[in-house]
């Protein structure tokens, strides 16, 4: 793959308040979106950056389209769930077969309309300590945003809202408090990293997908963070250089849980505990380490 000419344009462009990808997401494509006719059966896995959507998308691929990420011309995990927010040239959405799959790291404001309606919404939150350091590392992995100095300046950026994505806590808690008016799944990062078979089971049942033994076992071998390092179609390794750097990352970097204790000092520590406590509102409870 030859990567064309370098992306000079970088940063952000806000949309309707939101903070977006300059290069990536397009204003005409996210207007429209507000009108998108959701089928009854569309399935949405929606996040905040960094919080288990490739591990979601691959999932979903898995359950649905595994038929297409094999053989001379398989796909791209973003091809077979991709982001609907933004627009791929290659592929029309409207004639997508159902169950049509999508991932969005949306605010529930910018989501369809139609989405409170019909279809389904798989919500991933993850604690936003590792969010926060995993979500530095992809600014110098990724060539579309700007490369943070160091961590410090970063999580500063992070706490005030002025990233990618706005600001953790009103994200998760936007949704959070829109639960009830859309047909949602709340699941945490941490515990599909502690049960993910568990974790299958649950979101088979809520999609109602009937899934064997057979099945479960194949999917949670396969999407195993371990396996998906491995795999071309989910980690990138070997794709999309016009984008990514990969001499200073991973698309899937570690995945632990409580990595962000390598990273934080004390006094970030205790500074982003206090501000947790006076922002955060909704009972939501994470494994800050397993």
């Amino acid at each position: 793959m030859t990567e064309g000419p370098p992306i000079t344009d970088i940063g952000l462009i806000t949309y309707k308040g939101f903070n977006l990808i300059r290069n990536v997401h397009e204003e005409v494509h996210l207007h429209k979106l507000e009108k998108f006719e959701i089928r009854e059966n569309d399935i949405f896995i929606i996040t905040y950056p960094k919080s288990g959507t490739t591990w979601m998308q691959y999932i979903l691929a898995l359950m649905y389209h595994s038929d297409q990420l094999n053989g001379e011309h398989s796909k791209r995990i973003m091809e077979v769930v991709p982001w609907i927010e933004v627009w791929m040239k290659r592929i029309d959405y409207s004639k997508m077969p159902s169950p049509r799959t999508f991932a969005s790291h949306l605010p529930p404001n910018l989501v369809p309309q139609q989405l409170r309606d019909r279809g389904k919404v798989i919500y991933i939150a993850r604690n936003p300590k590792d969010v926060a350091v995993s979500f530095y590392y992809f600014h110098n992995f990724s060539k579309l945003l700007e490369d943070k100095p160091d961590f410090d300046t970063f999580l500063d950026q992070y706490l005030e809202g002025k990233v990618f994505g706005n600001s953790w806590f009103d994200h998760i808690q936007g949704w959070y408090s829109n639960k009830d008016n859309f047909n949602l799944l709340f699941l945490t990062y941490e515990e599909m990293r502690k049960d993910l078979r568990g974790t299958l089971v649950k979101v088979s049942n809520f999609l109602d997908k009937n899934l064997d033994d057979a099945m479960l076992d194949m999917i949670v071998e396969k999407s195993s963070f371990e396996s998906m390092r491995l795999c071309p179609n989910a980690n990138l390794e070997h794709q999309s250089p016009k984008y990514f750097d990969h001499s200073k990352g991973a698309m899937l970097r570690k995945g632990k849980v409580g990595d962000w204790k390598r990273t934080f000092t004390v006094a970030q520590n205790e500074k982003f505990d206090k501000i947790y406590k006076e922002k955060m509102k909704a009972p939501l409870g994470f494994g800050w380490d397993l």
